[in-house]
């Protein structure tokens, strides 16, 4: 891999789509076994010349600046200050909601334009996926100039919160009677909180590129709390969600997300160590027993008990070894460029673990039991823990990131099939600010061919995680000449019709195919869209719908994840089996018998 040339898989451009499609996926899936996506390294470049130009330098110079809690440059004058810790979760907020942290780029799925988020938020026209449909005046899936006034209100009430100076408090000069930064103004906070909420109400994809299933609970801490309780409540707060992520990862979905992950890691030079993650390459590229290793002792372990570690420990040493611990974790995420690429974040929650429980340790009276009420603890975490234990047991009811899921491999997902030259109607819906992802790469000036493999790498890279084997095994029974069809990875594809997405199936659910049908008018068996949903804690199945576009549900049914596990990516023994739950009656029978 070069600086500005990439690792493209080496097939025929000229013959490589006229193979049966399980050739296909076998031979993109082994390639991203060794390169990953073979992005060039300007590209990671750019990323973190983002992250480290606008977010954290921008972040802490605008912090400081407006706090007195300078010079950026001298970390020893700021890192434990209150209020900058309070205005870099402002910033990473307002980032996150413009469009330009997560979920941003090429890595994304977003070529050109790089942005999402903004360019579809402010637009009226654009399509809007309100989250609950009994909620009054949510109605209908079109962004109005209502909608579009919130958003612009939220920016600007999160920019002003921002951007004002501190206030000193009471219980902020009984803790620290030395401080004259402040915290920010709980007034200020009341505009963001309640625009956070309406503007997801209207729309999930803003709540949800906004992360506000984490920021949300830290911005109504720092207006209601006094000081002390605000810090313990925002350690719970951060506890909640490593651990969150932690439970998300036992079973058996998360050893299929590391080794591919692996390969796509810059960071990581030796392809030797990237193999060493199959268990036989390149004939069986099932993980091995390393990559279950890193998955449920790197991955698992160290979120559900270092943090456990971090909020009862009152040793000083034991604190320190588990905040490096948890720092390194976050650096480990940030180095290997994950899929929709929540940098920031992880550099965020990494400055947390220091600032929260080194700046502010248990045994200095900021302990879980130093809170001014025991109730309140109990009341804080009852409601920080509802959506997880909601979303791990009902995942169909609570999406993917307030499941507090993140990367766990057990993900709603779903793949995207068009019959021969039907994705083009896709770019005939009005007010869509970017184009079908493989037209943006032909408007860059790419081969027909080449942008065509490149979008296909995608598909490969879902069929290596469990849920891929499940959802061409339904394509490959409900199409018969799947292999002249266009098969798209829905993460990826629908960037470009709602601005967002984070690995969260619920984004690009039966809610956002009917929308573009109302707008596209697919023909019957001309989109077929293969869905399904996380796995519950508490079941060996996954529920899944095949869905057509024109004609709506058409089956349910589910399979057992192991079947879905022990199978090969391009499912060279044929599709997993399925339990048929329910089916239309008047199923159409699509492709070369339709």
């Amino acid at each position: 891999m070069g600086f500005k040339t990439g690792d493209f898989p080496p097939v025929d451009t000229e013959t490589f789509l006229d193979l049966p499609l399980r050739e296909r996926i076998r031979l993109l899936a082994l390639h991203w076994a060794e390169y990953g996506f073979g992005t060039p390294k300007m590209i990671h470049t750019i990323y973190l010349v983002k992250v480290l130009v606008l977010y954290m330098i921008g972040g802490v110079a605008v912090a400081t600046a407006t706090s007195g809690a300078g010079p950026f440059w001298d970390v020893t004058q700021w890192w434990n200050q209150p209020i900058v810790y309070q205005k870099l979760v402002l910033w990473t907020v307002l980032l996150e909601a413009i469009g330009v942290a997560g979920s941003w780029g090429p890595l994304a799925g977003k070529f050109k334009p790089m942005t999402g988020g903004a360019r579809y938020f402010a637009q009226p026209g654009t399509i809007r996926l309100r989250p609950w449909r009994r909620v009054p005046m949510t109605d209908g899936d079109t962004r109005t100039l209502l909608d579009v006034i919130l958003y612009v209100g939220f920016l600007a009430s999160l920019a002003l919160a921002l951007l004002a100076p501190g206030r000193t408090t009471a219980s902020l000069l009984e803790a620290l009677p030395d401080n004259t930064s402040g915290l920010v103004r709980p007034a200020l906070l009341i505009a963001p909180i309640v625009l956070y909420v309406l503007c997801g109400l209207r729309d999930k994809t803003i709540f949800l590129a906004a992360r506000g299933e984490q920021y949300l609970p830290a911005l109504v801490f720092f207006a209601v709390l006094p000081f002390t309780d605000m810090i313990i409540a925002a350690k719970l707060l951060i506890v909640i969600v490593w651990i969150g992520a932690g439970v998300s990862k036992f079973g058996k979905h998360f050893t299929n997300v590391v080794p591919p992950m692996v390969s796509n890691s810059p960071t990581m030079p030796f392809t030797s160590i990237k193999r060493a993650h199959y268990r036989d390459f390149p004939r069986d590229i099932r993980p091995s027993g390393l990559a279950s290793f890193m998955a449920h002792v790197g991955g698992t372990t160290v979120e559900v008990i270092t943090p456990i570690v971090l909020l009862f420990s009152t040793d000083r040493w034991l604190t320190l070894a588990a905040v490096a611990v948890m720092v390194i974790f976050h650096l480990f995420i940030t180095s290997t460029f994950p899929l929709a690429v929540p940098l920031e974040w992880n550099i965020l929650f990494a400055y947390l673990t220091v600032f929260l429980f080194l700046g502010f340790p248990n045994s200095g009276g900021y302990g879980v039991f130093a809170m001014s009420s025991p109730w309140l603890t109990v009341a804080i975490v009852a409601a920080l823990a509802f959506f997880p234990v909601l979303g791990n047991l009902r995942p169909d009811l609570v999406s993917f990131l307030p499941s507090m899921r993140q990367y766990a491999g057990n993900w709603a997902s779903a793949l995207w099939a068009f019959a021969p030259g039907a994705e083009a109607k896709l770019n005939t819906i009005a007010h869509r600010p970017a184009l079908n992802q493989v037209d943006q790469l032909l408007a860059m000036g790419y081969d027909p061919a080449v942008a065509e493999i490149t979008m296909q790498q995608t598909i490969a890279w879902r069929s290596m995680h469990s849920q891929g084997r499940g959802l061409f095994s339904l394509l490959y029974k409900h199409i018969p000449d799947l292999d002249n069809w266009t098969v798209r990875e829905a993460e990826f594809a629908c960037n470009s019709l709602i601005g967002f997405n984070f690995g969260d199936g619920h984004l690009h659910n039966r809610d956002l195919i009917d929308a573009v049908q109302a707008r596209a008018g697919f023909a019957p068996g001309e989109w077929i869209v293969v869905w399904v949903e996380s796995q519950p804690i508490h079941k060996g199945t996954q529920a899944y719908v095949v869905i057509d576009a024109a004609l709506g549900v058409i089956e349910r049914g589910t399979w057992e994840v192991a079947d879905a596990v022990e199978a090969l990516p391009w499912l060279p023994d044929g599709p997993i089996p399925h339990t048929v739950t329910w089916r239309h009656d008047d199923e159409p029978v699509v492709g070369a018998s339709r």
